[in-house]
C-alpha cells in the first residue's frame, strides 16, 4: 500500500489537468528521496509549499486576525519566514535540537501578546489549541504537497509516521497532543471540514496582497514573487484561492503541471549539498 498527501479536496480545483490528480510514481534511481520527517524537513523544495501555508492560516479568522494587528509581516515578510523556519528545524531536526526550547520559549512569549477581537468583535488569541492545530495543520499540508509532487508515493507505514511527526510543531507551543487527530485519515476529516470552515476575510486579504507585492524585499527577491504567488495558488484549496482573489484557470493548471514535470526530473538530480542548503543556513542561525 502506498499514500500520498491527505486531499480532501484537488488544490487545483476546476480546470486541472487530469494528470495531477494522479499521483506521480516514486522516481526511480534516487534512493535518497526523503523518506523520514528529519530527511523532508532538509529539503529545500519544501519552502515551496510556505506561500500556500501562511495563505492558510490567515484566510482561519482568528488567526488572520492575529496576524494583520500584532505582526510586522507587511514590513518584513522574511522575518516571519525566518521564525517559522527556525521554529520548525529547532523541533524536527536533531543538529538544530539545542536550540530548540530558546526558540519554542520566543514563540510562546511572542504569542502571549497576541490576543483582543477582530474587526466584527469576534475573540483571537494566539494560545487558542484549535488554532495552533490549524498552523501545526497547514504546514504539514503544504510540506506533504511539495514532497508528493516531487517524489510521488510513501508507503502508508512511512506516510503515518511523517503524519505523527508533525504533532510536535503544535504540542511544543502548547497544544494538547489528543488534538492532532490519530492518524491521516483522520486528519482528512479534520481537514476538509476546516477548510469548509474558513473565512477569507478583507484583513485576509490585505496580507496576500501584501505579501506579493514585496515592497519590502530586496530586488532580486520581488523579480521571484510571480512564481512563489504562482505556486502557492495551484497548492491551495479553490474555495480559498478565490477568496483571496488569486486568478486561476485552466491554462494555469497546465502551467502548473509543466512546472511540477520539471522540477520532478530536475531537483531530485540536485546535489543533496544544495537540496539543505537553506535548511543549513537557517540552522546556523540557532548557534
Amino acid at each position: 500500500m502506498t499514500a500520498g498527501p491527505v486531499r480532501p479536496e484537488p488544490a487545483g480545483g476546476r480546470g486541472r489537468h487530469p494528470l495531477s490528480r494522479r499521483p506521480p510514481a516514486t522516481p526511480r534511481g534516487h534512493r535518497d528521496a526523503p523518506l523520514t520527517t528529519i530527511d523532508l524537513a532538509r529539503e529545500a523544495i519544501v519552502l515551496a509549499g510556505a506561500g500556500a501555508a501562511i495563505l492558510l492560516q490567515v484566510a482561519h479568522r482568528p488567526v488572520g486576525a492575529g496576524v494583520a494587528r500584532h505582526s510586522d509581516f507587511a514590513a518584513d515578510p522574511l522575518k516571519r519566514l525566518r521564525h517559522t523556519l527556525q521554529y520548525v528545524y529547532a523541533t524536527v531536526l536533531p543538529e538544530a535540537s539545542g536550540a530548540r526550547e530558546t526558540v519554542a520559549s520566543r514563540v510562546r512569549g511572542a504569542h502571549r501578546t497576541v490576543i483582543g477581537t477582530d474587526e466584527d468583535d469576534r475573540p483571537y488569541s494566539a494560545a487558542d489549541p484549535q488554532a495552533q492545530l490549524w498552523v501545526a495543520a497547514t504546514l504539514y499540508h503544504a510540506a506533504e504537497e511539495a514532497r508528493w509532487r516531487i517524489w510521488g508515493l510513501l508507503d502508508d507505514a512511512r506516510a503515518e509516521e511523517v503524519y505523527r511527526d508533525y504533532a510536535a510543531l503544535g504540542t511544543l507551543l502548547g497544544m494538547p497532543g489528543d488534538l492532532w487527530p490519530e492518524d491521516r485519515a483522520r486528519f482528512a476529516r479534520y481537514w476538509s471540514a476546516a477548510v469548509g470552515n474558513l473565512e477569507v476575510t478583507e484583513e485576509s486579504r490585505a496580507i496576500c496582497r501584501d505579501l506579493f507585492a514585496a515592497r519590502a524585499l530586496p530586488w532580486w527577491l520581488r523579480h521571484l514573487m510571480p512564481l512563489v504567488r504562482f505556486t502557492a495558488a495551484g497548492m491551495l484549496p479553490v474555495t480559498v484561492r478565490t477568496g483571496l482573489g488569486l486568478d486561476w484557470d485552466g491554462a494555469d493548471s497546465l502551467r502548473e503541471d509543466r512546472l511540477w514535470r520539471v522540477l520532478r526530473v530536475v531537483y531530485p538530480r540536485l546535489p543533496r549539498s544544495l537540496r539543505e542548503l537553506p535548511s543549513r543556513v537557517v540552522v546556523r542561525t540557532l548557534s
